[in-house]
């Protein structure tokens, strides 16, 4: 197969970005384009491919064209993606290693001489940095560590709060009896002092009237 290439280089930041673009190629042509990643970041591909048609003198979807891509790094020379895929179809991959990816896109026609001409429209997705997996779980096992203690602080201002309302409820329920106690002794007193006074007069009354009658 003729290899026609040529570059395009988006140059990748922290935000993430997408390059949506259209292209043409023979059958027997493959176009690369080039994208650099930094370490472990999440590339998403979306391709659609129309193959023309002399008779309808328009690009239309030929269910029986496959797109072939083909992902490597250039540094280490490593195949990352190699797949055949429907004329629309999508791919994914993740870098390993910070630098140069090459994206390569074909068709599964092996004519030599094929005059057919394929019209491919690419959309490419450069995601945010991966996170670390087990940064992230030595992450969420500390937030389960924090929960577990604000669950248990939680619960023992739970026992403390049912204790302090057990008190109050028994310190009211001594108050009342105290209050209680109180006003029948106070009672008590009164009618003994009513009664003495009562006896007192009595006796005074009596003392006086014998002392008359002498």
């Amino acid at each position: 197969m003729a290899r026609s290439t040529f570059w395009i280089c988006f140059l990748l930041f922290t935000a993430a970005t997408a390059n949506a673009l259209h292209f043409y190629l023979d059958a027997n042509q493959q176009r690369c384009f080039i994208e650099e990643l930094p370490t472990h970041t999440v590339v998403e591909g979306h391709y659609r491919a129309l193959e023309w048609d002399e008779g309808q003198q328009k690009y239309v979807n030929n269910e029986e064209l496959g797109i072939i891509v083909e992902v490597e790094e250039l540094d280490t020379s490593e195949v990352m993606v190699k797949t055949t895929g429907p004329p629309d179809g999508k791919f994914t991959f993740t870098s390993h290693g910070a630098g140069d990816h090459s994206i390569c896109l074909s068709t599964n026609y092996t004519s030599w001489f094929s005059s057919t001409h394929i019209r491919l429209y690419l959309d490419i997705v450069v995601g945010s940095t991966r996170p670390d997996v087990e940064q992230d779980r030595s992450h969420v096992s500390d937030l389960a560590s924090k929960i577990r203690d604000l669950n248990q602080k939680l619960e023992d201002i739970r026992r403390e709060q049912q204790y302090q309302r057990e008190r109050e409820a028994d310190y009211r329920d001594l108050s009342e009896n105290t209050n209680s106690r109180a006003v029948w002794y106070s009672l008590a007193q009164i009618t003994v002092l009513v009664g003495t006074c009562v006896w007192q007069l009595r006796h005074l009354k009596g003392f006086f009237e014998d002392r008359k009658m002498r």
